[in-house]
């Protein structure tokens, strides 16, 4: 993926940067009608499926902690679950 910065572009109090990447026909395809069934512009779907992608996949450290954590004090449990 590139980008490119625009300093002109603004998504509501923010600036936006261009990018250019390659996706899947169909897969473009689905997103503009889903641009166009729920009256936004795919620009707009587009950063919103990204910053929730990003909130998704960053984990805290806190909470990577505590998962370690659950998973030692559970071990038996998790592993008569395997079973």
């Amino acid at each position: 993926m590139t980008y490119h910065a625009s300093s002109n572009s603004r998504v509501g109090n923010l600036a936006a940067i261009k990018i250019s990447s390659k996706v899947e026909e169909a897969v473009w395809n689905e997103l503009k009608a889903l641009a166009a069934e729920s009256h936004q512009n795919v620009s707009g779907l587009l950063t919103e499926a990204i910053a929730d992608y990003v909130r998704r996949r960053r984990v805290r450290p806190e909470v990577m902690s505590h998962l370690e954590d659950s998973i030692e004090d559970n071990e038996k449990l998790g592993h008569l679950l395997a079973k």
